[in-house]
């Protein structure tokens, strides 16, 4: 990105000294501490460590169809939507091949060889596949205290909070993308670690080169015994062109307990289909001309994004259940936060389906402007976060703090339905932001009634001048509830920023909402729910809710 006056010059790591090896071995996969609400999910996707879904089989995606609509990421390529949390392992491989087919170019299966070494102070990759080797190296800083430590991926060492990461007792692995893919190098001349092994002309863009790359230092880190790393406890972070980057590392690897996306732009967070409408976003053609970050194969696609069969929102899916904190800036109209908000919110009706709602926060609601800052706003959720992915000691964040300025709605983007999946575990009427879970017929904020339709309100997460609320509408009745209207009153100060899954009109005092497109229809004890982000004090909650059918 063209940020001039914010330019990332990188500086050159120094390479480590350390040369070793040590035999590459298969690791013992368990399920991360406190990596999802719903355990049996988390389970399923760990247990296959780097590709959870590598033995399903994917048919071949034929011609794709072009749509202004975002892509179902519940519905299978062969037509049929998934009905299970079971399913979601080979219908996330689905949209693996997609994504590796039209956007980043092929991820490589696992090197034949992989050693290494990890020391305080860093580690090493050497890597042989096909007859062709590599080497590449980071640098490592530890918290204080006695490990073996949790740790943090930061590509590029820009915009991260490393101090905060530290003092929450995690280390820092501090790697630079560019010894595994190089910027300014032609298409057919790529250069790097990646490259060395597999082919300077390769299809592969410098993200999922990247991503191979955080791969392969989760892969030295499982060999090393565990004693300064834990491999079952890693993040991957960075921002701008290295916040792309996180994105393709954590949802091509499974064993990245937490992602951390930090003003990602163009080819990153932000939906594909969108960047085209919204005002001073970089353009797609910029974003693919700018540097080979996407794969080669995204050329067909710069012009025409409606012809994807894949996009971000089921990019973004593909973390789910593992842990993902969305960071955003509203002030440069280039990195596209509007596009942004809408893929979170996509993403986050797959983290909502899998019974993980909670596992999803995003927050671009900040008062700074300066790209790639770091902020204090994103202090408390990240080390929420952490706490909860990386530790096992909390309960996350969950929250989405969309900034008003940049505030989409996903209900213009889908004509597709959120499925309630069986045998998952967990809240499946969660919400966007997420929360603890609790009855989605109402909570102590209060609901009300009006003949088969019943409606309840629940504080997800409130702050300083601000809070997140819930409403859930249920048919109390047995024959079908077609289409719903929730009125509410909101006390003087209270005024809706941002509203998801239905259309409003009014957004302070009485306001009515309406259902979307996609969950007006609601079978007998059928439930829908809308979310909203609102600036003023939580309490007292919105009063005389009352829902009503057609």
């Amino acid at each position: 990105m063209r940020f001039h006056r914010y330019r990332y010059r990188p500086r050159v790591w120094a390479a480590a000294a350390l040369v070793a090896a040590a035999s590459l071995i298969t690791p013992s996969l368990t399920v991360q501490a406190g990596a999802a609400d719903g355990q049996v999910v988390a389970a399923q996707v760990q247990a296959g460590g780097e590709d959870g879904g590598a033995d399903c089989a994917v048919p071949n995606p034929g011609s794709p169809t072009s749509s202004s609509m975002l892509p179902d990421p519940f519905k299978r390529l062969n037509g049929t939507r998934i009905s299970a949390t079971s399913d979601w392992r080979c219908r996330r491989a689905e949209i693996r091949d997609l994504a590796q087919r039209s956007v980043y170019g092929q991820k490589p299966a696992r090197p034949a060889s992989v050693t290494g070494t990890v020391s305080a102070s860093s580690i090493t990759v050497n890597v042989s596949d096909q007859g062709r080797s590599a080497s590449f190296s980071a640098s490592v800083s530890l918290p204080s205290g006695s490990g073996p430590f949790p740790a943090v991926i930061v590509l590029g060492g820009l915009g991260a909070d490393t101090a905060t990461i530290k003092a929450s007792g995690v280390a820092v692995i501090n790697h630079d993308p560019y010894s595994v893919g190089k910027e300014g190098t032609t298409r057919n001349n790529k250069q790097g670690a990646f490259y060395s092994v597999y082919g300077s002309s390769s299809s592969t863009g410098l993200l999922m080169a990247w991503s191979w790359g955080v791969s392969r230092i989760i892969d030295v880190i499982e060999q090393s015994g565990g004693n300064i790393l834990k491999a079952s406890a890693t993040g991957v972070t960075g921002c701008s062109r290295f916040g792309k980057g996180a994105i393709v590392a954590g949802a091509f690897d499974q064993r990245v307990a937490l992602t951390m996306p930090i003003e990602s732009g163009s080819g990153g967070v932000p939906i594909l289909r969108g960047i085209p409408g919204e005002n001073g976003a970089q353009p797609l053609s910029s974003a693919y001309s700018e540097q080979p970050w996407l794969g080669d194969a995204f050329s067909s696609y710069t012009g025409n994004p409606n012809s994807l069969p894949v996009d971000t929102h089921e990019i973004l899916g593909m973390v789910a259940p593992r842990g993902l904190f969305v960071m955003e800036n509203p002030y440069v109209d280039w990195l596209a936060a509007r596009s942004g908000s809408v893929a979170a919110l996509g993403a986050a009706e797959v983290y909502k389906a899998l019974g993980a709602g909670s596992n999803i926060s995003y927050w671009s609601d900040v008062q700074d402007g300066t790209h790639c800052a770091v902020r204090s706003e994103w202090k408390t959720p990240l080390q929420q976060n952490i706490q909860k992915f990386l530790l096992g000691t909390g309960s996350g964040s969950g929250v989405f703090r969309i900034a008003p300025s940049k505030s989409g709605n996903l209900s213009t983007w889908r004509d597709w339905q959120t499925p309630t999946l069986t045998d998952g575990g967990g809240d499946n009427g969660g919400d966007p932001g997420g929360g603890t879970g609790g009855d989605p017929g109402g909570d102590p904020g209060g609901g009300g009634t009006n003949g088969t339709c019943t409606v309840g309100y629940r504080n997800v997460n409130s702050w300083p001048g601000g809070f997140q609320g819930e409403v859930t509408i249920r048919n109390n009745g047995t024959s079908t509830l077609n289409g719903w209207t929730v009125g509410m009153s909101l006390a003087s100060g209270q005024s809706i920023s941002s509203l998801w899954d239905g259309v409003n009109t009014g957004t302070s005092g009485s306001v009515t909402v309406r259902n979307s497109s996609y969950n007006g229809t609601l079978a007998g004890n059928g439930t829908a729910t809308f979310g909203f982000t609102a600036t003023g004090n939580s309490s007292p909650a919105p009063a005389n809710i009352t829902c009503r059918s057609p």
